[in-house]
């Protein structure tokens, strides 16, 4: 089943008048909680230590409050008879991020937050095409800049031009700082929510290690188990188990009822996230989740019906349309995007 920044610079503000200023209202139930303090577990799953995980970089944090920005092409219109029969039918698409530069370097990575390679970079563009012509109303990645970065540059290559913005809610000058203060410029928005919960599963002792060098320590089997199993972890490290713990109940608490109210999601994060989410999506078993292998760079699409996942596969390239054949939503969107080209 293979398929799968900008610095904020400060400035002097004379006066702040939040009356005339624009701000993403309506995702105040969308949160991003304080890092827990996690028991940790070696490989013979005794008990050796707690780990704050606060330790994480803090600017990995942000809790994130803001509105769905609805795209005007895809809302039912005003004047429609049947619009208090409106489809709640959403799109998901989850998209692993790029080759980043410790995967070049066959480095053991997990929530070290390092960058894409230039190859990450194309892949990262590659995708958004192959989404370019699916609605996106709100995004979400992990805290850690390659999967930021991925869903950033897929979504230059969205045929609706909105611009993704992070949310930064983490404390009262962060949200003064950001606010939008044009409702235009608003409407042609994204927001993006960053979670921790979405993070790739921490290696503990094995980050920043070589893949080769440390099989060579451990043996291959003993480096295989801590990568392959479900539920041993690497030393002082999270297992598949642990990580999607806290995956899906994230995905369950903050995003399900996105999507399920209605709103086109994005979500851009890493091998081991995404395969919990698919494994809860797909209702895969233990055994199952532990051969899914995810590609980097290409997304895989879910259509939300009815309280239902349907896993459509991976979206065509944008030259194709065999993929809007699956929903009459998807192709009367692609179709009015190509109307306001002509």
């Amino acid at each position: 089943m293979a398929v799968a920044t900008v610095r904020a610079v400060p400035v002097a503000i004379s006066s702040y008048n939040s009356q005339n200023s624009v701000s993403f209202d309506g995702l105040s139930s969308i949160t991003s909680s304080s890092y827990p303090t996690r028991r940790i577990f070696t490989n013979d799953m005794t008990l050796t230590s707690k780990i704050s995980v606060r330790k994480y970089r803090r600017s990995c944090l942000v809790v994130a409050q803001a509105s769905p920005v609805l795209d005007p092409i895809s809302s039912t219109s005003k004047n429609s008879n049947d619009s208090s029969k409106k489809s709640t039918e959403a799109a998901l698409i989850l998209i692993r991020h790029g080759e980043s530069l410790w995967n070049e370097k066959n480095l053991f990575t997990g929530c070290v937050d390092v960058p894409l390679t230039q190859k990450g970079v194309e892949e990262a563009v590659d995708a958004g095409k192959r989404i370019s012509n699916i609605p996106v109303d709100l995004i979400f990645t992990s805290a850690l800049v390659r999967a930021q970065m991925t869903a950033m540059l897929a979504m230059t290559q969205h045929r609706r031009k909105k611009v993704p913005i992070i949310i930064h809610n983490e404390s009262e000058q962060a949200k003064a700082w950001s606010r939008i203060f044009s409702e235009d410029t608003q409407k042609q928005s994204i927001p993006v929510i960053t979670a921790w919960q979405l993070n790739e599963r921490m290696y503990g002792e094995l980050q920043g290690l070589n893949k080769q060098e440390t099989a060579d320590r451990y043996g291959k089997e003993k480096v295989h188990e801590w990568r392959r199993s479900y539920d041993i972890p690497p030393p002082n490290g999270e297992s598949l188990e642990m990580c999607a713990e806290r995956a899906v109940a994230y995905f369950k608490e903050q995003i399900e009822p996105q999507l399920r109210g209605g709103k086109n999601v994005l979500i851009a994060a890493h091998g081991n996230s995404l395969r919990s989410i698919i494994m809860y999506l797909d209702k895969l078993t233990s055994q199952e989740v532990i051969s899914l292998e995810l590609s980097t760079g290409i997304p895989m699409l879910y259509i939300v019906k009815e309280g239902k996942f349907i896993r459509r596969g991976s979206p065509i390239a944008p030259s194709e349309a065999g993929v809007y054949a699956f929903t009459r939503n998807l192709a009367l969107y692609r179709q009015k995007l190509d109307n306001m080209v002509h």
